[in-house]
C-alpha cells in the first residue's frame, strides 16, 4: 500500500492558490449541508512522525465555524481511559448529526509501534482488529461519514523534518527517541503500517493515502478526499432518502421461555438466610474486584413490574457505594437521539475495579423501539450485530458482563399493577404507558424472545430469572452474581 505511492507529487505555490481557494469555499459550504442533512463526520488523521498532521488539520479548519467542530488529540491515552475498554476513548468522542469530529491519531495507535497495546500478542491483536471494524461498521451503518488519512513521507524527508524541529529550541521538544528510531527503521515501519491500514478497511472506510513530501500537493489532496466522501453521502441520501437497506432477519421459532417454571419460591426463614450469606459474600468479592481492577457490567432488563428495582436493591445495599453505579435508562434526551444509540451507553461504561448495573439497557433498540416503531426496521435488525459487536468488545477488555431477564406472567403483572394503583405510595410506579405495553404483550413476547435468542453469547450469557416470587428471583439473582463473579476471579 505505502510502497505504491508517487511521494515526489508536488504543486506549485501559485497552482496551489489558485486550486484552494474554491476547494475551501466548497468546504465551507458543505459544513452547512451536512448540518441540513443531520450528518456526522469524522475526520482522521494518521501518519508518520512530523508528515504534518498539526499542520494539515489546521488546513481543513481553516474554513469551518468552530461552533461545529470537535478536535481530539488521541496520541497520549490518559489514565481515565486506560481503566476502560479501548474503544471508549473513540466512541464517546463522535460526533452528534451535522456535527464534525477531527482526530490527531486514530484508533489504529493501541496497535501501532510504541502505542498503548503494542505489546499485545497475536489473539489480542486480532480481537482489537475486529473490534475496531465493528465499531467503523457500526458507525456507518448509523449514517456516519468516515474520512481516514494517512500522510505518507520518505525517509530522507522525515529524517530532514526531524533534523529541523531538532535545531530549533522551540520545537526540540517535539522530537523523541521513538521519532529517531521510527527514521532509523524506515522500510521496518513501513511493512507494519502497510499491514495495519490494509487489516481496517470496512467496506466504506477505506485508507486514504495521501504523498505529503510537499505540503502544499498534500492539502489539496486532503480537501479532495473530503469533499468527495461527504457529497457521497449527501448524494446517497437524496437518491435513498436516507434509508439504508435492512440484513436479512430470521424470527426465532424456539421460545426461550419454554419450561421456565414461574411458580418457584422460597420461604421467609430461608430467604432471610441465604440473603445475609450471599451479602456476605459478595461484599468480599467486591472487594477483590477492586483489588484486582475488574470491571463488571450488570444488565436488568424484564417486564414491567417484575422486580428489577428490588433486585437491584438487594443487589447493593450492603456494597461500597463507591464502587458502583446503578443507571436507570429513561427515554433518550434530544442530545443522546442525536448520536448513534450506543453512544449513551459507552458513557457509562465502568472503570476497571468498577460495576456498572443497568436498570434497562441498549437493548431497549430491539423491544421497545422496535415494538412502538420508535426506529426503522432496519436499525432494530442491525442491532442484534451491533449490541454483540459491543459486549465483545467489552468482554475483550475484560469486564465481565451478566444480563438478566426477569419474567413473570400477566396474570401476576395485572396483580402488581393493581396494587400499584390502589397504594398511594406506590402509585407513582404506575403510568399510562404501562397499560399500554401491557396490551402489547404479545408483540413484547416475539420481540424478547428474539433478543434473547440472538444476544445470549458465552460472553454474555442471559439469565431468565423465575420472578413471580419477588424472594426467590432476589436470591436467584445474587447467587448468580457470585457464583459468576467468583469463577473470574478465582478460577
Amino acid at each position: 500500500m505505502l510502497h505504491t505511492v508517487d511521494l515526489s507529487m508536488s504543486l506549485d505555490k501559485k497552482s496551489y492558490k489558485e486550486n484552494m481557494k474554491p476547494l475551501r469555499e466548497n468546504l465551507k459550504i458543505l459544513q452547512q449541508d451536512i448540518k441540513t442533512h443531520g450528518i456526522p463526520v469524522i475526520i482522521v488523521f494518521e501518519g508518520w512522525s512530523s508528515s504534518g498532521k498539526g499542520t494539515q488539520i489546521s488546513e481543513v479548519l481553516e474554513p469551518l465555524d468552530p461552533r461545529a467542530f470537535n478536535v481530539y488529540t488521541m496520541n497520549r491515552v490518559q489514565e481515565d481511559a486506560l481503566m476502560r475498554p479501548y474503544l471508549w476513548s473513540f466512541f464517546t468522542k463522535t460526533p452528534g448529526k451535522g456535527r464534525i469530529t477531527l482526530l490527531d491519531k486514530s484508533w489504529l495507535m493501541g496497535l501501532m509501534p510504541g502505542g498503548e497495546g503494542f505489546q499485545l500478542n497475536r489473539r489480542e491483536k486480532k480481537h482489537l482488529i475486529n473490534d475496531i471494524n465493528a465499531f467503523e461498521e457500526q458507525l456507518i451503518s448509523d449514517g456516519t461519514v468516515i474520512v481516514k488519512i494517512f500522510l505518507h513521507i520518505g525517509r530522507d524527508e522525515q529524517k530532514k523534518r526531524l533534523s529541523d524541529l531538532e535545531k530549533d529550541p522551540v520545537t526540540k521538544w517535539r522530537v523523541d527517541d521513538g521519532d529517531r528510531e521510527q527514521n532509523e527503521n524506515y522500510d521496518k515501519y513501513q511493512k507494519i503500517f502497510t499491514e495495519l491500514l490494509s487489516s481496517n478497511e470496512p467496506s466504506g472506510s477505506e485508507w486514504n493515502v495521501v504523498a505529503s513530501n510537499d505540503r502544499y500537493y498534500a492539502t489539496e489532496r486532503i480537501y479532495k478526499i473530503i469533499i468527495n466522501k461527504i457529497n457521497a453521502e449527501i448524494n446517497r441520501r437524496k437518491e435513498n432518502c436516507g434509508v439504508r437497506p435492512a440484513v436479512n432477519y430470521k424470527p426465532q421459532m424456539v421460545s426461550v421461555f419454554n419450561g421456565v417454571e414461574l411458580q418457584k419460591d422460597i420461604d421467609d426463614n430461608e430467604y432471610k438466610k441465604k440473603l445475609a450469606k450471599l451479602h456476605a459474600e459478595i461484599k468480599k468479592i467486591c472487594y477483590d474486584l477492586y483489588k484486582n481492577r475488574k470491571s463488571v457490567v450488570i444488565v436488568f432488563e424484564g417486564w414491567d413490574a417484575a422486580g428489577k428495582g428490588g433486585s437491584i436493591k438487594r443487589l447493593t445495599e450492603e456494597l461500597d457505594p463507591r464502587g458502583y453505579e446503578v443507571i436507570p435508562v429513561p427515554a433518550p434526551t434530544a442530545e443522546e437521539l442525536n448520536h448513534h444509540y450506543l453512544w449513551r451507553f459507552w458513557k457509562k461504561m465502568p472503570k476497571d475495579g468498577h460495576i456498572a448495573i443497568f436498570d434497562r439497557s441498549w437493548y431497549g433498540r430491539v423491544m421497545v423501539e422496535r415494538v412502538e416503531g420508535f426506529c426503522t426496521d432496519a436499525e432494530w435488525n442491525r442491532a442484534y450485530k451491533e449490541i454483540n459487536d459491543m459486549e465483545s468488545t467489552i468482554a475483550n477488555h475484560g469486564t465481565v458482563i451478566i444480563k438478566f431477564w426477569l419474567h413473570i406472567d400477566k396474570d401476576e403483572q395485572l396483580a402488581r399493577f393493581t396494587s400499584r394503583q390502589n397504594d398511594p405510595l406506590k402509585q407513582y410506579k404506575i403510568t399510562e404507558e404501562d397499560w399500554r405495553n401491557r396490551e402489547k404483550w404479545d408483540d413484547y413476547e416475539v420481540a424478547v424472545n428474539d433478543m434473547i435468542n440472538l444476544t445470549d453469547t458465552t460472553h454474555a450469557p442471559w439469565y431468565i430469572i423465575e420472578s413471580n416470587s419477588k424472594k426467590y428471583a432476589r436470591v436467584k439473582v445474587l447467587e448468580i452474581v457470585v457464583n459468576t463473579l467468583s469463577r473470574s476471579l478465582y478460577e
